[in-house]
């Protein structure tokens, strides 16, 4: 090759690839070494050298000047190498020139392979050396080609991948898209491309407002942390420096023209932009949003326990759609988040309750004091058999019973209180004489001198109650007798 085209090679070849010329020459070397040992299969210590002056390319075997000679493919006798180089001594070295014109088309094809393995070894190098300080960057690339599930972008000299969990669901890439990206990894194994860029990092959405927003560049307001699920919804939690700044608003922009900016870079991805509190309960609160939460409480600050309670209404709105929006407030927190509706909860607290007192130890209905042996035998027929059965009804499942009221749940309501909690309730006397003043005689009336002899120095129970009690008996009795005036 003359010695022209073979540096005009070189040079060329180092500047396509962004390698020093002095790489290329090594490898060079380096191949042609391996080229002429495929040749002349020898043990000797073949080197090449290129003359950067006038481009030659030599070969020669390396062989030391030693009295005497041992091995004869390494070393040389004084008188044999004075020939070659008469001011050689013992203990130097002279090299022997090997034709290169002899080498075949496999010992060249063998050179080509190891040039193209230490050509590609240095661009690796210098990608590494220059994408690796890049991590997180926000650049500009286009859609060069696409393999298997893999997108293929260029970035400058060099290419880059996305691969599939990179991307967003809602995106579709074509060959010659202009896309923005955030480099996420450098990775040197890699035999593709080294450089790994996403649309799905959380970063993206970082770097995105940081150029959207100039209170984030300017550090008046701070992204404390961003939640993401790419293609869906994303929050993020922002804290303003200065008191006179809403980190929110400074955000979203006059009309939601900024967040409105990055939701089309996004494909219409929703965004969500609370405000950061370092207490966890009410950071849990807004990150909720749009939830309304009723209360937080800390279960295990150790183990970063939360649990949430939101009305019924709110229950599904909380969770979100596949529980999304609880999965990205668990995310932004960093705690785990259990929600409950208010049923729920009650329903819980009733079960440890009920799960604290043996089965043995609970009290018959019928040794309830304060409510009438008419209204027990109602309460039994609908299944209520002990005082806890009855504490655990609302007022609503109450009212419900045919004969039941609302003065009358009142009533049961006290009852209940002052079997659990005897002292907070009026004296027992008095509960046996209200008692007494509900019981019925066989034709229906009420014994209202029946309370007066048993009792008669205790406080009877209020004229309303027993009036509704009463009325509501004597229509069952009235509807029993004579149903078809009734209807």
């Amino acid at each position: 090759m003359p010695v022209n085209i073979l540096a005009q090679t070189i040079d060329q070849l180092s500047r396509e690839k962004g390698i020093d010329p002095e790489i290329v020459i090594a490898a060079l070397e380096d191949a042609m070494v391996v080229a002429a040992r495929k040749y002349y299969k020898a043990g000797e210590d073949l080197r090449a050298e290129f003359d950067r002056k006038t481009g030659h390319l030599s070969v020669y075997a390396v062989k030391k000047v030693v009295e005497p000679v041992a091995d004869p493919l390494t070393e040389i006798t004084l008188e044999e190498a004075k020939r070659l180089n008469p001011a050689v001594e013992v203990g130097g070295e002279v090299h022997i020139p090997k034709p290169t014109d002899v080498l075949g088309r496999i010992a060249a094809q063998t050179a080509k392979q190891v040039i193209f393995q230490k050509v590609r070894e240095a661009e690796r190098d210098i990608i590494c050396a220059e994408y690796s300080g890049r991590v997180g960057e926000l650049v500009n690339c286009v859609v060069k080609r696409q393999e298997g599930p893999e997108t293929i972008v260029e970035l400058g000299r060099y290419e880059a991948r996305m691969p599939k969990r990179e991307q967003s669901r809602l995106e579709a890439y074509h060959i010659g898209d202009r896309i923005r990206v955030v480099i996420k990894e450098v990775d040197r194994a890699a035999k593709g491309p080294q450089v790994v860029v996403s649309r799905a990092d959380p970063a993206l959405v970082q770097r995105l407002f940081e150029m959207e927003v100039p209170e984030i560049y300017d550090g008046t307001v701070q992204i404390k942390a961003i939640a993401r699920e790419a293609g869906e919804r994303t929050k993020i939690a922002v804290l303003s420096k200065d008191r006179d700044v809403d980190a929110v608003g400074a955000c979203v922009g006059m009309k939601g023209m900024r967040v409105q900016s990055i939701i089309r870079e996004l494909r219409g991805e929703k965004i969500d932009i609370i405000e950061w509190n370092e207490d966890a309960v009410s950071f849990a609160t807004n990150a909720l949003s749009p939830a309304k939460v009723s209360r937080v409480t800390v279960v295990d600050p150790q183990a970063r326990h939360l649990e949430v309670v939101v009305e019924d209404s709110q229950l599904s709105l909380a969770i979100g759609r596949k529980g999304q929006n609880v999965r990205l407030a668990s995310k932004l927190l960093d705690w785990h988040i259990d929600i409950k509706s208010e049923e729920e909860k009650r329903q819980e607290v009733e079960a440890q309750m009920a799960g604290m007192m043996p089965e043995g130890a609970r009290a018959p209905l019928t040794e309830l004091a304060g409510i009438g042996a008419k209204t027990k035998e109602k309460l039994i027929a609908q299944g209520i058999s002990t005082v806890e059965e009855l504490a655990a009804m609302t007022p609503e499942q109450l009212t419900a019973i045919a004969g039941i009221g609302e003065k009358m749940v009142q009533k049961i309501a006290a009852a209940v209180k002052q079997h659990f909690e005897p002292e907070a309730a009026p004296a027992v006397e008095g509960s046996v004489a209200t008692a007494e003043a509900e019981a019925l005689t066989d034709d229906g009336q009420p014994e209202a001198a029946g309370v007066e002899a048993t009792s008669p120095e205790t406080p009877t129970a209020e004229p309303e109650e027993e009036q509704e009690t009463a009325e509501a008996e004597v229509a069952e009795q009235t509807a029993d007798l004579n149903p078809q005036k009734v209807e």
